[in-house]
């Protein structure tokens, strides 16, 4: 355990002196702020949430994810793996786990830091769009899911920078891997595993409540003879029927209303684990 921890530590002390994390917190405030501010009039709560937390699902945050995941086990740190590991009381597992859980909890401590306070004035100011009531269960589940999808990124960035042993190779094959499966998932709406869908599904996420509530509906039969008599009368008078209203938005472009927690969890906790157990089998494989 002590081996653990240390690594654990020296990781999170050498990321955090990092400019590329730096710039990266310094770069996700200022955006947060921005989409903030340009959003504030236009969009209800929900949808302002969903959009303070795309760039950590699709661009360009997610990038950024990816260049952290791949160096561990790839370029100039294998000499520093080898001498670790071949000279000193650290396996090899105690290594990769260490490093992996270093990386994922700077990309959570980054991503709360940063949207956790956003979402809370987003949540809680008074502001000129129609009351748009977020619950707390929802936005606790919004966050847990994007932590989840930034830990999925994480764990797949290790699996090829251990597999590949260069950085570069590593974080290209990942970027064209990523953003061209999302793009075809994302034609299926599947929210389980496209991260595009997943974003578009956040509005109806953050309106659920803990406990759906059984609302009383009006009878189908009646609802659609009430329907059918105003057509019947509009077409005897001359007139055409209204056209329902036609919203293009982003977030209107799917239809989530059987959004499942528990569908997305395990479509990208799955996966995540997978990786990480593959990556641990490809390193203590290979030689150092």
């Amino acid at each position: 355990m002590m081996p653990f921890t240390a690594i654990l530590w020296h990781d999170l002390s050498m990321l955090s002196r990092s400019w590329l994390v730096r710039l990266w917190l310094a770069g996700t405030a200022l955006l947060a702020a921005f989409q903030l501010l340009a959003n504030w009039e236009r969009f209800q709560t929900a949808p302002l949430i969903a959009i303070l937390l795309l760039p950590y699902l699709i661009f360009p945050w997610s990038l950024v994810v990816m260049m952290l995941s791949v160096t561990p086990m790839s370029g100039a740190q294998g000499g520093f793996i080898a001498d670790g590991i071949l000279s000193r009381p650290v396996t090899r597992y105690a290594y990769l786990l260490a490093a992996w859980t270093a990386r994922v909890i700077l990309v959570q401590t980054v991503f709360l830091i940063v949207t956790v306070p956003a979402i809370a004035i987003a949540a809680l100011a008074e502001r000129p769009p129609e009351a748009d009531p977020v619950t707390l269960y929802g936005v606790a589940a919004s966050l847990l899911v994007v932590m989840l999808v930034l830990t999925f990124l994480v764990s797949v960035g290790f699996l090829l920078g251990t597999t590949f042993r260069n950085t570069l190779l590593a974080l290209v094959v990942l970027v064209f891997i990523w953003f061209p499966v999302n793009a075809v998932l994302n034609t299926f709406s599947l929210e389980e595993f496209s991260p595009i869908s997943l974003t578009q599904a956040l509005p109806t996420l953050l309106r659920q409540p803990w406990q759906e509530k059984e609302a009383a509906e009006p009878a189908p039969e009646l609802d659609t003879a009430f329907q059918d008599a105003i057509a019947f009368f509009g077409a005897l008078g001359g007139s055409q029927p209204a056209s329902p209203e036609q919203n293009q938005g982003f977030f209107e472009q799917g239809d989530y209303e059987d959004f499942s927690l528990g569908r997305v969890l395990l479509g990208y906790g799955i996966p995540a684990l997978v990786s990480v157990l593959l990556a641990s089998i490809i390193f203590n494989l290979r030689d150092l």
